[in-house]
């Protein structure tokens, strides 16, 4: 694909029965003709009510993807976004930024900042593909949108970079995969949630998903193989008793001894997210901090 004739084109957008009202989820979304930029005050605070988050869509284009993507943010609403601490939020397979935010994601943030028991934080979804966040075909390379475009869209928007990286099923593989390239780099992440970690233990399962040229390459990402790679960054994971891949992750909490190592009841569903987000939530709120 070539060159954009517009280096970012705003597309402020009511998520609407597409996105997370869907799923029962009450959103302060922006005006789909107000760009981003304006809705911003100087001082970088978002009028929006503290009684609902604040939702706002973008496209952008991203190189390292060679196409337009959709930007997610996800805020508390009434707070003040400058420089506001962000965790990525990485999709599952067959979704995408809109519907990133599962669980009610989006209102257990909020609910936490308006008490005060967490502090100021959000989260920034974009849509990846179905390839567990990594270039399997040649020129669409999400892990590197996620390494170096994603901190600059934060920055002109007033925000800060990541500090933190929160994946659901294919997005949880992701997280931990993220976590260990920012180690690599010499930026370690302040912490990595994962929600139902599609964490497979065989690569004749793996394979079905076409996600990986072949099983070295897959066991090179597997971070049931690379135990140690994520390094001190404390980390967190959370699935159900009766999800699909809770053999991967019960090996993965008993070879590593994560943070939170929580097996709830439940299944690959909304209806178990939606009993850990608050404790998601908390978790990372321990390690946010307001770049100053």
């Amino acid at each position: 694909m070539g060159e954009p004739r517009f280096s970012r084109r705003t597309l402020l957008a009511s998520i609407g029965a597409v996105g997370l009202t869907a799923a029962g989820v009450a959103l302060k979304v922006s005006s789909s003709r107000t760009p981003l930029s304006e809705a911003i005050s100087p001082a970088g605070n978002i009028a929006a009510s503290a009684k609902s988050p604040d939702v706002r869509v973008e496209r952008v284009f991203s190189q390292a993807r060679g196409r337009y993507v959709d930007l997610m943010l996800v805020l508390p609403g009434g707070v003040s976004t400058a420089k506001l601490p962000m965790s990525i939020l990485l999709h599952g397979l067959h979704g995408d930024a809109r519907h990133a935010a599962c669980g009610g994601l989006p209102q257990a943030l909020n609910s936490a900042v308006a008490r005060g028991t967490v502090p100021p934080f959000g989260f920034v979804a974009v849509d990846g593909g179905d390839h567990y966040w990594h270039e399997n075909v040649a020129g669409d390379d999400p892990m590197k949108m996620l390494l170096d475009e994603v901190p600059g869209w934060l920055r002109e928007r007033g925000l800060a970079e990541p500090f933190a990286c929160t994946g659901v099923s294919m997005g949880g593989f992701g997280a931990l995969l993220y976590a260990r390239r920012r180690l690599e780099r010499g930026t370690p992440l302040g912490a990595v949630a994962t929600i139902a970690p599609a964490l497979i233990t065989s690569w004749t399962e793996m394979r079905k998903r076409r996600a990986f040229t072949n099983e070295s390459v897959w066991a090179d990402m597997d971070p049931l193989k690379h135990l140690t790679a994520t390094g001190s960054t404390p980390v967190g994971v959370w699935i159900g008793d009766r999800d699909q891949f809770v053999g991967g992750a019960r090996r993965f909490i008993a070879d590593v001894h994560p943070a939170v190592g929580h097996i709830g009841r439940g299944g690959h569903n909304d209806d178990f997210y939606k009993t850990v987000t608050p404790d998601v939530v908390r978790f990372l709120g321990k390690h946010a901090k307001r770049a100053v």
